[in-house]
């Protein structure tokens, strides 16, 4: 028996050892796959065809398009290693745009990478790969795991510019100990060197910047095509709960917008609440944008409670920094978050994520969604 581990933590050597590497399409899974055939792993890709819009285009920025499929069925033949395509597009829309969609008629401001994470990839690919007797699932996320007697804790990957801990708070720790990312440790450029030297066809494909089903970024449009009805006009109100203008749409916001709300003042007007149930948009200065509490619904943690008896770190939006905080957990499955200090523009519908720091770097513990 061999009792050193292998490089994702298995007491097996690689030839022994299969693993499923969800590709995409994109530099980042392709790398990941090739990394594990080099190492002798035996290795399955499978790519999943989640939205199909029947307008395929060439230089789509969007991530699991037609031409992402044909990239990753290139790649897996470059490779020599087995693919497979599973077709959950209506998985999908249930899982993840039908979610999407509510969230904005709500007023929030939903995040369908979390969602897609939560349902498809981490939940369906996980069974998928478990029934193929899978020793790991592995993707190409930029997230720091490492495994310890069996147990894997998530950390903030180096590349702070890529990190994407964020939209991984849901994951579960079955989950977490049956997943790699082996790109947490590596900067962008180094894997794009890595698909260089391993002379993939996608090593320098761009990143695919927009939503899957959002195209150029128009969320509006994808209210438009599901829920036709909802475009209704509305008040524009200041904080005196004078009516001071008139919406087109209560989707067409997002808290803390400045741009777009087309509505004059002697000082600049952001978007400080969307009141869904009267259909109306609360404007106001600058100054009354700033939250030091939040409300958290639907919590996933992945440490003990205890450890949030001390401050911690949390993030409450995937661009954002991490903020000093203390958590308190009420008897349902909510928390409220007391920031140490003032925070634009937290909207409903994110996420707030818990992070804790200890000598292996920032340490994910779980999180929630914003509430209020």
């Amino acid at each position: 028996m061999n009792n050193e581990l292998n490089s994702i933590g298995l007491n097996k050597r690689p030839t022994d050892t299969t693993v499923v590497v969800a590709m995409s399409g994109g530099v980042d899974s392709s790398t990941v796959a090739g990394m594990m055939k080099k190492e002798g792993y035996n290795v399955i890709g499978i790519t999943l065809k989640l939205y199909d819009d029947g307008k395929e285009v060439a230089d789509s920025k969007q991530c699991c398009s037609g031409q992402d499929i044909m990239d990753a069925k290139r790649v897996a033949h470059k490779l020599d290693i087995e693919h497979k395509i599973l077709y959950y597009q209506n998985k999908f829309k249930q899982g993840v745009i039908d979610n999407f969609v509510e969230s904005y008629l709500k007023g929030e401001t939903p995040i369908p990478c979390v969602q897609c994470n939560q349902t498809v990839k981490f939940k369906d690919l996980f069974d998928v790969s478990k029934d193929l007797m899978a020793d790991a699932l592995i993707t190409g996320h930029y997230v720091k795991s490492i495994t310890d007697n069996n147990t894997t804790n998530m950390y903030r990957a180096i590349d702070e510019n890529r990190d994407q801990s964020y939209f991984l708070f849901n994951t579960t720790q079955e989950q977490l100990n049956y997943l790699r990312f082996p790109l947490g440790g590596l900067m962008k450029n180094e894997t794009r060197d890595i698909a260089k030297n391993l002379d993939l066809n996608v090593a320098d494909k761009p990143d695919s910047q927009d939503i899957c089903f959002v195209p150029n970024g128009n969320y509006a449009s994808v209210i438009q095509k599901f829920r036709p009805d909802s475009f209704q006009k509305g008040n524009i109100k200041n904080l005196e709960g004078k009516v001071i203008g008139v919406h087109d749409g209560i989707i067409n916001f997002t808290i803390g917008q400045r741009k777009g709300i087309k509505v004059s003042d002697k000082e600049a007007l952001y978007v400080l609440k969307i009141d869904s149930s009267n259909n109306e948009i609360i404007v106001g200065p600058k100054e009354n944008l700033g939250k030091k509490n939040i409300l958290l619904k639907d919590i996933n943690l992945l440490t003990e409670k205890s450890i949030f008896e001390k401050k911690i770190y949390v993030k409450v939006r995937s661009t954002g920094k991490l903020l000093e905080a203390k958590v308190n957990f009420n008897d349902q499955n909510d928390a409220i978050v007391n920031l140490e200090n003032f925070e634009d523009g937290i909207s409903p519908g994110q996420a707030c994520v818990f992070y804790d720091k200890d000598q292996l770097g920032y340490k994910v513990l779980g999180g929630g969604w914003i509430k209020e």
